[in-house]
């Protein structure tokens, strides 16, 4: 293989996909079986250009033979090549394409994680679009009663978020993680997730918003016996007593540092702001945060 011409390959394989004066019918089992042949010869050259596009025709021959699964990987495979090149927009693209031909194929195990792995691609250089892309990925879990297995990919949107100072819709995905995890009875989990939002809200100096979280999480019997309820509350009430020392020393329990790393980081900066009027501040809307929608969290 690695003698073969794949430009010649390439060339023949080219022809036997269009019509001519000679040529009425397109031959696309020949040409993929082709394209399959020059892309692994252009990667043996490293000429990654070009092996992109072979097996970018590879995976169009494989569609057009009723082959979804290998086309996928065919398209993976581009994807990852298009990383290598530094084309974001490509990565995007032909990793979402190949999720398309998972689901195609019946197979939305694989489709959630080439969408995943194009997200992690993307993380430092299109965060936003990771973002999408483990959302989707995630979607694709929760449609199929999956959801224990996206814990991980509510954690890196939730993560993405943090880095790029979106406090508030990273908040929020720790708490779509706690529902994923109720319906998963993945008590633990759904716990962490509960005081991971708790603080990021209180990170972000929000303590009304932070204090509205634990009551509507408080709701949640897993949640109201929990060591992370325990420590949530010695949070909140270190924060109403106006007590920066006893913020830090909660912050550093033990509890806390089995969260994620992104969120111990933001914990050992607590307090972040003034606490002094903040139990002013509070109680205007003290009642305003008591109702909960059972619905939103379990």
């Amino acid at each position: 293989m690695a003698n073969s011409d794949p430009d010649k390959l390439m060339s023949k394989a080219d022809k036997l996909t269009k019509l001519s004066f000679t040529r009425w019918s397109i031959d696309w089992k020949t040409a993929t079986s082709l394209y399959e042949q020059a892309a692994v010869a252009y990667r043996f050259k490293r000429d990654n250009e070009k092996a992109k596009e072979a097996f970018e025709k590879a995976s169009k021959g494989q569609e057009m033979i009723s082959s979804p699964w290998d086309a996928a990987k065919h398209m993976e495979t581009a994807a990852t090549l298009a990383k290598e090149l530094g084309r974001l927009n490509e990565v995007a693209d032909h990793y979402r394409r190949a999720s398309e031909l998972y689901m195609e194929a019946g197979r939305s195990q694989p489709a959630s994680d080439a969408l995943a792995k194009g997200a992690s691609a993307l993380e430092e250089g299109m965060p936003d679009e990771a973002i999408k892309m483990y959302t989707d990925s995630c979607v694709i879990l929760e449609e199929d009663n999956k959801e224990q297995m996206a814990f991980d990919l509510y954690r890196n949107v939730a993560a993405i978020y943090i880095k790029t100072e979106r406090y508030t819709d990273a908040a929020a995905f720790f708490l779509r993680l706690g529902v994923a995890a109720d319906k998963s009875n993945a008590v633990n989990s759904q716990c962490k997730a509960y005081l991971s939002a708790i603080i990021v809200y209180l990170y972000a100096h929000d303590f009304a918003q932070a204090q509205k979280c634990y009551n509507d999480c408080s709701q949640v019997d897993a949640f109201l016996n929990s060591d992370q309820n325990r420590c949530a509350m010695k949070l909140l009430a270190a924060y109403e007593d106006g007590d920066a020392e006893e913020v830090k020393r909660a912050a550093n329990s033990s509890t806390i540092n089995h969260l994620d790393h992104v969120v111990i980081r933001l914990a050992k900066k607590l307090p972040t702001g003034d606490l002094s009027g903040l139990r002013k501040a509070e109680e205007p809307g003290a009642e305003e945060g008591a109702a909960l929608d059972e619905n939103d969290l379990t």
